[in-house]
């Protein structure tokens, strides 16, 4: 009898630890494609970084790059006042120029939050400014048409249980790390789960969730990872309050399927489709339009428009998405650099948005030709050649194109691009001429930025 009661208790005692260790939300591989289904054909959106450091205006980083204490990053939470705020502004720059989805962060490493959430003080409603900055955010956005995602670190500068790591601003101050010793991470769990519900019940539909972001210790410094996230209940969490959201990757639960939805190379584009465990997976890359991700004044090793769009392109080729970056100012509105890059992708887009939106990686048998991008629309059946350097001989070679294409034009007028039916070989391309189509082009190139041919396969 005695042991049978021994075997109850440690029983009941293990089973919220085996608990623990279970995602909850279950789904099968048909249904994530459908929860999935509208991101995959999006391929195009916008992260806002916006926060304290937008005043500091050298970086979102600053805090930590500075080792500023909490008493001198004060000020900015003090003059905090973006008056001429107006999120129905950037949700049209952001529609015009192609994107589909959005991504604010509501809280950033720094910890202050852009909602007046009630578990802390540390929130725009106490600055000067005064007001939830995120409700008309969601509004406007939608209102636009777009699929509305947040943001939220996990790391946090400022509050007063988390436990100090290698990036935090003060890890280096003797005095300080004294004091932090006997912090609780169990309590800014639990601070992390009461904002995590607000966001997710308190505005609606939210379509993605980006968290940010697991570091394992490393040379003897001490990092975080799931357990001390307390990554499962977190994502148990979020599932259940948003069943449709799409998650990434970065709670370091890679070996949980239901764990994360998407990989997240960061100011990298790699070089062929992402894989895990040598299985193709979703995958986005966030990039920044120059070095940093807030609102940085003096830098200027901002891309070009050309470079934007070829990067776009690049992306979906590899079955990705971009996820573009705007640092917002300190008043509100969006740099005047980022204007003129937005509005230039968007008038590409307004021509060439078929070759973008519901594309992915080519075929194995259409092989891209030298100087171009090859992307591809399973559903219509129709292949994109993105010419970034135009022949001077009026002439595109495809290689292995021949005897698949009934017509091709220029996707910018929708001009014919005449297929040369018997095209003039030398004896040393002679061995390419069954194989090799011939595209007959315009000599001069189309006045777009990244001129398409579009390809109606047979």
């Amino acid at each position: 009898m005695k042991k049978k009661i021994f075997i109850i208790l440690l029983f009941l005692t293990i089973l919220p630890l085996i608990a623990g260790d279970t995602i909850a939300f279950k789904e099968t591989s048909a249904q994530k494609k459908k929860r999935m289904e509208w991101w995959r054909k999006a391929r195009f959106g916008m992260f806002i970084h916006w926060g304290l450091y937008s005043l500091a205006a050298r970086h979102e980083w600053v805090k930590r790059n500075e080792k500023m204490s909490d008493k001198e990053y004060e000020k900015y939470f003090k003059h905090f006042n973006p008056d001429l705020y107006n999120p129905s502004e950037w949700a049209k720059l952001a529609r015009e120029a192609g994107m589909k989805y959005v991504v604010i962060t509501t809280k950033h490493h720094e910890g202050f939050c852009l909602w007046d959430s009630k578990y802390t003080d540390y929130k725009v409603t106490n600055t000067p400014y005064g007001k939830d900055l995120i409700r008309p955010f969601v509004e406007a956005f939608k209102k636009e048409g777009l699929k509305v995602g947040f943001y939220y670190s996990l790391l946090d500068w400022h509050h007063p249980d988390y436990v100090p790591d290698r990036n935090h601003p003060m890890f280096e101050n003797k005095e300080f790390m004294k004091k932090a010793k006997h912090r609780d991470m169990g309590k800014y769990v639990k601070y992390m789960m009461n904002q995590l519900t607000e966001l997710l019940t308190n505005y609606g539909e939210i379509s993605t969730l980006f968290l940010d972001y697991s570091f394992p210790p490393r040379d003897g410094k001490p990092g975080k990872g799931r357990n001390d996230w307390q990554s499962i209940k977190i994502i148990n969490l979020v599932r259940k309050l948003q069943p449709n959201i799409i998650v990434d990757d970065r709670l370091d639960l890679l070996d949980f399927p239901a764990g994360w939805d998407y990989r997240t190379p960061e100011q990298f584009l790699p070089r062929r489709w992402l894989t895990y465990k040598g299985k193709k997976v979703p995958w986005e890359t966030c990039q920044t339009f120059s070095g940093s991700w807030g609102y940085y004044r003096d830098e200027y090793t901002w891309k070009s428009v050309r470079q934007l769009i070829i990067m776009l392109v690049d992306t979906v080729s590899k079955g990705g998405n971009l996820l573009l970056n705007v640092g917002p100012t300190g008043r509100g509105t969006f740099d005047y650099r980022t204007v003129e890059r937005l509005r230039g992708i968007g008038e590409w887009m307004r021509y060439h948005s078929r070759s973008i939106y519901g594309c992915t990686e080519a075929p194995p048998e259409f092989k891209k030709p030298d100087n171009c991008i090859l992307t591809y629309n399973p559903e219509t059946k129709r292949l994109y050649v993105h010419v970034l350097v135009w022949p001077s001989v009026g002439r595109l070679f495809l290689d292995g194109f021949a005897g698949k294409v009934a017509y091709a034009q220029l996707l910018n007028d929708a001009s014919e691009v005449q297929i040369v039916k018997k095209p003039y070989w030398t004896v040393v391309e002679r061995r390419y001429s069954k194989n090799t189509l011939v595209l007959k082009l315009p000599i001069r190139k189309s006045p777009v930025e990244v001129p398409v041919i579009e390809l109606f396969l047979k």
